[in-house]
């Protein structure tokens, strides 16, 4: 049974990228790391989508008892929200993609600096540095949103 509540992480199976001293920010290689790292999320994310639903088709029984059915159900239900979360991310992944193609990737929507390499490793889809990010909670946290 796949694991609803698993959280859509980055994915964790790559090499950290090491730039050479002196190396231009967002360069062609640096460039294909990312989207090698969006392209294995994105697929990871695609065979999860799969897997829910053949357990979604597997396991839809018709259970006599409501408690029994009610328990499959919000578990089905679960699942579906997992995977709408994880729908919206893919095409989060498919703009930053676009936005590689483009060479438009790797800089600040807000202020224009560079988001940084680890802060794009942890988070490939970023598109705001670290301080407009917490600028931006921080905004959205007293507008109690």
């Amino acid at each position: 049974m796949p694991v609803a509540d698993k959280k859509a992480e980055a994915p964790k199976k790559f090499t950290p990228y090491e730039a050479a001293p002196g190396e231009e920010y967002m360069n062609e290689q640096q460039l294909e790391h990312f989207r090698q790292i969006l392209l294995g999320w994105k697929q990871e994310l695609m065979e999860e989508v799969d897997r829910t639903v053949r357990h979604l088709q597997e396991e839809a029984n018709n259970y006599a008892d409501p408690a029994d059915r009610a328990t499959q159900e919000e578990g089905f239900s679960l699942e579906l929200r997992t995977r709408d979360r994880e729908r919206k991310l893919l095409k989060k992944i498919n703009e930053t993609l676009e936005k590689i193609d483009e060479d438009d990737y790797g800089f600040c929507e807000a202020c224009g600096v560079e988001i940084g390499i680890r802060r794009l490793e942890a988070r490939p889809t970023a598109t705001l540095c670290v301080d407009c990010k917490t600028l931006a909670e921080l905004k959205e946290k007293q507008l109690g949103g």
